[in-house]
């Protein structure tokens, strides 16, 4: 059945409300707020610190590390790696914090291959530039089409071999992320067995599985994550985190960054993932988080409508193709 406009505006009206029920409660030592990942029972900071190409935008070790550790003394607990980052830098670059400090956060990466061997490998490496026999959080890496979808849960591909790393405690909790196939995703959190999921989400909730600029016919950015996939996440307590909330810096003209970043945290998510390529940006976005109050229902009605039918159609044909390296 096609999605009106109003039924977007509506979905993240309600989503709104939603996020009002989510219990968030600001850690005493640092003012960080924090919100329990789903079924997960971990406390996260509602800031999570993407380490993808824009922690890697530091370029040098020691400024990436700085930043890193900034990031964790102002109450940033939540760290989302992934092997393909710099193909493995971002990894070699947490390991090389951990050589030195204790892990006192919470470690996510995220695995490509779809052939189980090869993710096998891929976990193995993982963990030895990570320095770690165990991970929090490890995630199927960017979820695609429908044929992506079923060499995933092929049997003894990717999916069978993140359940046997959650049987063997070599990560916690495993998960699965995605950007491009909202109807996709909802299929996934259905039929599996799934402890997390980081979607994209943000005001022009990106994610077609036919980009257009076709407005009231199912086909916009606003018939994304928000509005199919979430739901599911949420009926099913998994732990929730948003990403793509400044749609690659692509958004920056529809809204400045902290509304986009309110609009993110305003949801019913635990955590926001953002890259901050530099420190004032880290700053700024950790104020923003300490400071953080839920958008207002009409805010968030507001926000996704603001967003030209053009630039929609840009962002769904950018992220189609896009990947997370």
């Amino acid at each position: 059945m096609s999605l009106t406009r109003r039924n977007f505006l509506e979905g993240a009206a309600l989503s709104a409300l939603a996020a009002q029920a989510v219990v968030t409660a600001q850690d005493p030592k640092t003012g960080m707020p924090m919100r329990t990942l789903g079924r997960t029972g971990e406390r996260v900071s509602l800031l999570a610190l993407g380490a993808g190409s824009r922690w890697l935008m530091y370029k040098d070790l020691d400024k990436g590390l700085e930043a890193l550790d900034r990031a964790l003394k102002a109450g940033i607990n939540y760290v989302d790696s992934a092997a393909s980052y710099g193909d493995g830098q971002s990894e070699s670059w947490v390991g090389e914090y951990l050589k030195t400090n204790k892990k006192t956060f919470f470690l996510v990466t995220k695995i490509t291959p779809r052939k189980g061997d090869e993710a096998k490998r891929q976990i193995e490496r993982s963990l030895k530039l990570l320095g770690v026999s165990q991970v929090d959080l490890m995630h199927v890496h960017a979820l695609g089409n429908e044929d992506d979808l079923a060499q995933v849960e092929a049997k003894g591909n990717i999916l069978d071999v993140l359940y046997q790393m959650r049987e063997q405690k070599v990560a916690r909790f495993i998960g699965v992320t995605a950007h491009t196939n909202p109807q996709v995703t909802k299929t996934l959190l259905e039929r599996q067995d799934l402890d997390s999921v980081q979607m994209a989400l943000n005001i022009a909730q990106i994610g077609n599985s036919a980009p257009s600029n076709r407005v009231g016919q199912g086909q916009t950015g606003a018939s994304g994550f928000e509005r199919i996939a979430m739901p599911v996440a949420l009926k099913k307590n998994m732990g929730l985190t948003a990403m793509k909330v400044f749609g690659q810096d692509k958004l920056l003209p529809a809204a400045p960054i902290e509304t986009l970043l309110r609009y993110a945290m305003s949801l019913p998510v635990s955590a926001a993932v953002a890259g901050m390529p530099k420190l004032e940006m880290l700053e700024e976005n950790i104020r923003v988080a300490k400071a953080f109050k839920p958008l207002s229902r009409d805010e968030m009605k507001a926000l996704p409508e603001s967003v030209s039918q053009q630039l929609r159609a840009s962002l769904d044909h950018f992220f189609a193709n896009h990947a997370d390296v």
